[in-house]
């Protein structure tokens, strides 16, 4: 996949703005939830369920936000995602009570359609980057849960959740908001003959440019397992290290999540040159599924726990870079935003339901079964993405072989 020459610049202005947004309007929510809690008299549950219907919202927003980043250009559609994403921290901290807050919330996760991961891909593609710039931006972005637990921490120890919500909301106006204006203004002083994708496409949701075709299907049917299996095991990681029997060596043992995640994006920038993005999300999704089945395995074993964080880290970290290169290897340039919508919704969707599904099947199984039918979930996806390769082979097979049946043809007339 080779790219046109972005300026580093560009990329390394866009993974700030990626950093301070999923920290701010992700990473965040987590540790301020229980003084949220406390101070409006609400369970923690109702806290992070609000989260999760707002998820279930940007899903429905998300294939709209891809189709409008491919007529209007992604770059141009950050500057409001910002001012947005700005709004929406602001309604958080002055949130009068309950139905206020939650209003914030749903303002956030709509406002990070425009502005995260799913947009920015689209601001590359449109730059005329391709995988390596994808891969660039993943590993400074990576960087984003790193900085922002410890800060949000940090800053909650000394402020209110209210202030704290407040500085995020500059940190979007007075970082992301002018880094997203020059990058808009970048990317319209690209001729318009460099322009990937038509200023005329229309907004369409309900139809992908190849139609719902068995690769399209099973592409989005891999994501929304891998969304499903990490965001089930992410969410409840340490309890669930500590349920089977690690203690509170269960905590050491997460830790080591973040940086094979960020290792993962580091080899595959400096290695992968070349790699199909089909094989990279197979492997990705087998790393996820297998490093889940040798914690149940091994457990309470700390080695094999520690293999188990490896090997998760390093298939979420794959699957960040293959959610944004693979549709491009499989479907083009063209309405690349949609595919990208697509994908996000499929993730977020299932995302926002994880957690409840497997703290609904520890309940009812128990937790070494519940975690079990996860891992024959995850082969599931395997299975996806493997078809995707499958097919992708017969369908080359199938043009080489009319290929050269046209060119034998063409030379048996000229030689008549």
């Amino acid at each position: 996949m080779s790219d046109r020459k972005v300026p580093a610049s560009a990329i390394w202005a866009l993974g700030i703005t990626q950093i301070v947004g999923y920290g701010t309007l992700y990473y965040s929510y987590g540790i301020l939830a229980p003084a949220v809690a406390t101070e409006l008299a609400w369970s923690q549950k109702w806290v992070f369920a609000v989260l999760s219907a707002s998820l279930l919202a940007s899903a429905v927003l998300a294939p709209i936000a891809g189709s409008l980043a491919d007529r209007f250009g992604a770059a141009r559609l950050m500057v409001p995602g910002s001012l947005a994403a700005t709004a929406a921290l602001l309604l958080c901290a002055l949130a009068p009570g309950r139905i206020g807050f939650a209003v914030g919330v749903l303002a956030m996760e709509l406002a990070s359609c425009f502005v995260l991961y799913s947009t920015a891909f689209v601001a590359i593609v449109q730059l005329g980057g391709r995988g390596r710039s994808i891969t660039h931006l993943t590993l400074i972005a990576g960087f984003a849960s790193t900085l922002f637990w410890p800060l949000t921490t940090v800053l909650h120890d000394h402020l209110g959740w209210r202030e704290v919500l407040a500085i995020f909301a500059a940190l979007n106006l007075g970082i992301c908001l002018p880094i997203h204006w020059w990058l808009a203004r970048f990317s319209r002083s690209i001729g318009k003959e460099d322009r990937i994708v038509p200023a005329t496409v229309g907004v369409s949701v309900s139809r992908p440019r190849h139609g719902w075709s068995p690769i399209f299907v099973l592409m989005l049917a891999g994501f929304a397992i891998e969304g499903f299996m990490l965001s089930a095991i992410l969410v409840q990681m340490v309890p669930l290290l500590t349920a089977v029997g690690l203690g509170a060596v269960g905590v050491l043992v997460a830790s080591l999540f973040g940086p094979s995640q960020v290792a993962s994006r580091l080899v595959n920038m400096l290695f992968g040159h070349g790699l199909s993005q089909t094989w990279l999300a197979f492997g990705a999704t087998t790393a996820l599924a297998g490093g889940l089945a040798v914690l149940l395995v091994t457990a309470p074993s700390v080695s094999g726990a520690i293999l188990f964080a490896l090997l998760f880290g390093l298939g979420s970290g794959l699957m960040s870079i293959v959610s944004g290169t693979l549709p491009l290897e499989l479907f083009g340039h063209a309405r690349y935003g949609a595919y990208v919508g697509w994908i996000t919704a499929a993730r977020q969707f299932c995302s926002a339901f994880a957690p409840f599904g497997l703290t609904f099947m520890m309940a009812g199984v128990g937790v070494f079964p519940a975690l079990w039918l996860n891992v024959l979930v995850g082969l599931f996806g395997v299975a996806a993405f493997a078809g995707i390769a499958v097919i992708s082979r017969s369908q080359n097979k199938s043009h080489k072989a009319g290929a050269a049946d046209e060119a034998a043809a063409t030379f048996g007339a000229e030689i008549v």
